[in-house]
């Protein structure tokens, strides 16, 4: 399988560092950038009402990040979350929430990332690798 998504390093470490912060709750985010490179993964506040065990993107921080795609920002690539007590791979929480979008997820735990296609069939494993250009 080849690479199915580059990630800047500071995307990685956004990522990690905001999961390890935000511990034992869930955090949550967004993967920007353009084609299949993530340049950035904003956290954004997670407004599920049980955050220990699940998580929501605050929709005002979604909807602003596809407006701004929209007029010529990074786009929305995907969207990122922790699992403080898991495994890095999609739950049953998590597959019941998807939508088949092909957007990618990344999921961290336990300091590991692995990153995900949402496709109409259920989550596939996407490869990815760390690149700054």
């Amino acid at each position: 399988m080849g690479i199915g998504l580059t990630l800047t390093s500071g995307a990685v470490a956004t990522v990690l560092g905001e999961a390890r912060e935000a511990a034992p709750y869930e955090a949550c985010g967004l993967l920007l950038g353009e084609g299949t490179h993530v340049r950035a993964a904003p956290r954004v506040r997670n407004v599920h009402p049980e955050p220990l065990r699940h998580f929501e993107l605050d929709p005002a921080a979604l909807i602003a990040a596809h407006r701004a795609a929209r007029t010529g920002g990074p786009q929305v690539l995907g969207y990122w979350h922790s699992h403080p007590n898991g495994r890095a791979a999609p739950s049953d929480t998590d597959r019941a929430a998807a939508s088949g979008d092909g957007r990618a997820w990344a999921i961290v735990a336990n300091g590991a990332i692995t990153v995900w296609s949402d496709r109409s069939g259920g989550f596939e494993p996407l490869s990815y690798a760390v690149h700054d250009g």
